[in-house]
């Protein structure tokens, strides 16, 4: 099964989560799992790290922590997903040294242009839709997709709102991977191991 999903975690980690995660990347459908937990403390989030990393290790999914690389080498996984404003960019790179290292564009070539100096292996742009996660978040325009997979040679990601309707559309104009949260662990309508075959 190929591989374009870029799963990002709930806001909340419960103890029904780690269940649901295993059957999820089961599927196969997922290629990268970021963690992503805003104002929470770093003892927390490395134990939730060490937990998981032995499901993604186990499904071969690659292993994102948001924001922190000092965390990610620390619980030595994959690599680090950095915003515009989580530090230094060129720091990050020369400490992960060859762990993955994702940087957010949001809807702009020219950051896109600094990430790849910097050595990013992907690139992240959105938000393409409203989006549960990050309500205020300026739409992109879709046509930024291909002029991104034209221009650079690393991978685009795709976030922000994205569901079973409209990610077929992103992937046409130039997205590699989908980057979905809420459809999964927020779905009204679908348990989580269901909601991920809805993308094929």
């Amino acid at each position: 099964m190929k591989k374009f999903i870029y799963l990002i975690s709930p806001k909340k980690i419960n103890n029904n989560f780690y269940n649901n995660l295993d059957k999820v990347l089961s599927y196969g459908n997922v290629k990268f799992f970021q963690l992503r937990l805003k104002n929470t403390k770093i003892n927390i989030v490395s134990r939730i790290a060490e937990k998981i990393q032995k499901l993604t290790k186990k499904n071969n999914v690659k292993f994102i922590l948001n924001d922190n690389y000092n965390l990610a080498l620390k619980v030595n996984i994959d690599g680090c997903h950095m915003g515009q404003l989580d530090g230094s960019h060129k720091i990050a790179r020369i400490k992960l040294k060859k762990k993955i290292l994702g940087i957010t564009c949001h809807n702009s070539i020219s950051l896109a242009e600094k990430a790849t100096k910097n050595n990013a292996d992907y690139l992240a742009f959105g938000s393409f839709f409203k989006s549960k996660l990050k309500p205020g978040a300026r739409k992109v325009d879709i046509n930024i997709l291909k002029i991104a997979k034209k221009k650079f040679k690393q991978p685009i990601v795709a976030i922000g709102g994205i569901n079973n309707l409209n990610y077929k559309k992103l992937i046409k104009f130039g997205a590699k991977y989908i980057a979905i949260s809420s459809y999964i662990w927020d779905n009204p309508k679908l348990k989580p191991e269901i909601a991920i075959r809805m993308f094929k």
